[in-house]
């Protein structure tokens, strides 16, 4: 015991007494300490590699920085590049094994970043600071900790890209523009539980200018009938007199026969449908379409989900529900930022409207999704929606053109897409002429070639008088229950496998009309999408 007082007094007794200059020469020296040591913290985010060049490893630190700057040069060329032709990068960043070399380098850098920061808090000797700061500094390295981090969750996203990429788009080779123009189908698929096959409830056709970037759309109604394929096509070959048999042959039950009777293709069609579906929008049309983009609606929903929302300016009430199931709510008028359950019935609902203003509906949410993927919500959302986009989304286009359509996206991004849905009052997807329908769209697309980028900016869909019209109000018809244009209220795919139920259009038309619907809402029934729902 004595020892251990002796021991305590020569402690007390070497220990600088307060306002000496021993004192001070102390806590100068721990100030010093404790500022050199968070300045190798500091230094070891800023510029890594730095720490272990100044106080620790050099040969370690020399090569972390040359790699930090190594980094920093390929991000400023990168950068340059894209000022110049961002097509070039993105091609580049596109690229199976471009992203591979980056997923693996992020992983390594990561760890190598970690380990430096580490280094550096022990290199600023945190066992001779006082208890209280040891603590302050081991929390501030934790923090610190968090950038390694968030590289290797940069890492994970570009993996997740990776696989997204490959599984949504295709290896083969580019299709040339015809007569300058890129032409895209549009399919929204739903392979729902109690549906037979595949079928398209949303057909559309893009037609996009691959200068300028000035696009059109053509809403196909999913009910059009007497589709007469060209000459020399593969489903002329096995149609010769068409898809003519009435209300058993609709546009969307294609899809479905020809995944039904897929042995009748060439060996080289790897999809029936799209093709099938492809070559009868090419014969209404008149136009070459080059590629397609098919969303399952039934994943339509996560990737809604995984982008935010969207917001959508809804101008009539739509129920979620009906049909054989109880509407169990609606969705209001007015600004909403709907997710994607929401989104999803707002683009399906059935009840109380007809075909047409559910192909408004899902134009509108289609446009609401191209409008929303901006940089940022990409750049934030990147790893969500690669997930998301994998089963949902499937397209031809191939990966090595992705550079060039995300360049020719942002200029059509900088306009208004104006188009045209051929439904009544502008024509009936029953009976109609085809010559007629071909002109309206070589008409659209001239006028939208020829109109001064001022004049092309349009919020509407472009309405077109029935040029079957004799009056007011005979352009404004549907379909009735007699012969071939019979009515759709019923199940028309047991004859030919695949065409979807159809629910009654709704809108009221003059009675001595033989080809109207009594119980018809006229204002149901609209090829104007301003007049349903705006994006935003």
């Amino acid at each position: 015991m004595d020892s251990d007082v002796a021991r305590g007094r020569s402690g007390a007794a070497s220990r600088p007494r307060p306002g000496t200059r021993a004192c001070e020469d102390v806590h100068r020296s721990a100030t010093v300490a404790r500022r050199r040591a968070v300045t190798l913290l500091l230094l070891s985010v800023l510029l890594p590699g730095s720490a272990q060049l100044v106080v620790g490893n050099r040969s370690f630190g020399r090569i972390v920085l040359r790699v930090w700057f190594g980094m920093l040069a390929v991000l400023g060329l990168l950068g340059v590049v894209a000022l110049i032709s961002l097509s070039t990068v993105i091609d580049l960043l596109s690229t199976g094994w471009v992203l591979l070399v980056a997923q693996w380098f992020l992983y390594a850098w990561a760890v190598v970043w970690a380990l430096v920061v580490l280094d550096a808090w022990r290199l600023g000797a945190p066992v001779t600071q006082p208890l209280r700061t040891r603590r302050r500094f081991a929390i501030a390295t934790v923090i610190l900790m968090l950038l390694p981090a968030s590289v290797a969750y940069a890492g994970s996203s570009v993996s997740a890209g990776r696989a997204a990429l490959a599984a949504v788009f295709a290896d083969g080779p580019a299709s040339p523009a015809s007569h300058g123009r890129y032409n895209i189908l549009l399919l929204g698929g739903d392979s729902g539980a109690g549906r037979e096959g595949t079928r398209p409830d949303s057909i559309q056709l893009l037609s996009v200018d691959a200068r300028t970037g000035r696009a059109v759309t053509f809403g196909f109604a999913r009910d059009t009938e007497h589709i007469v394929f060209e000459p020399g096509s593969i489903m002329a070959e096995l149609m010769p007199q068409g898809w003519v048999c009435g209300r058993d042959c609709l546009l969307n039950g294609l899809y479905t026969w020809a995944h039904d009777h897929a042995d009748q293709f060439p060996p080289e069609v790897t999809d029936p449908g799209i093709v099938a579906t492809r070559e009868a929008v090419e014969a209404l049309s008149g136009l070459d379409i080059q590629y397609y983009a098919l969303v399952d609606l039934n994943g339509f929903r996560s990737l809604v989900d995984a982008l935010g929302g969207l917001e959508i300016t809804v101008m009539r009430r739509t129920p979620i529900g009906g049909g054989t199931s109880p509407i169990s709510s609606w969705i209001e008028p007015g600004k909403q930022r709907l997710d994607g359950y929401h989104a999803l019935w707002y683009a399906r609902s059935r009840e109380g409207s007809s075909n047409y203003e559910r192909m408004a509906r899902q134009r509108c949410v289609m446009s609401a999704m191209v409008d929303q993927v901006d940089p940022r919500t990409l750049a934030l959302r990147f790893s969500d929606i690669a997930a998301a986009s994998t089963g949902v989304l499937r397209t031809d286009i191939p990966q090595s053109e992705l550079g060039a359509f995300a360049e020719l996206a942002m200029k059509t991004r900088a306009q208004k897409v104006t188009g045209v849905n051929f439904v009544p009052p502008l024509l009936k997807p029953w009976d109609y002429d085809v010559t007629v329908m071909r002109q309206i769209v070589a008409d659209t697309i001239r006028d939208s070639e020829q109109t001064d980028e001022k004049a092309a900016v349009s919020t509407s869909v472009r309405t077109i008088p029935d040029p079957d019209a004799t009056d007011g109000t005979a352009g404004e018809t549907s379909r009735t229950d007699s012969g071939a244009a019979g009515a759709t209220t019923s199940d028309p795919t047991a004859g030919s496998g695949g065409a979807a139920e159809e629910t009654p259009s709704v809108a009221v038309v003059p009675p001595e009309d033989p080809l109207a619907r009594p119980s018809e809402d006229a204002n149901a029934r609209t090829d104007n999408i301003a007049s349903v729902c705006s994006v935003g």
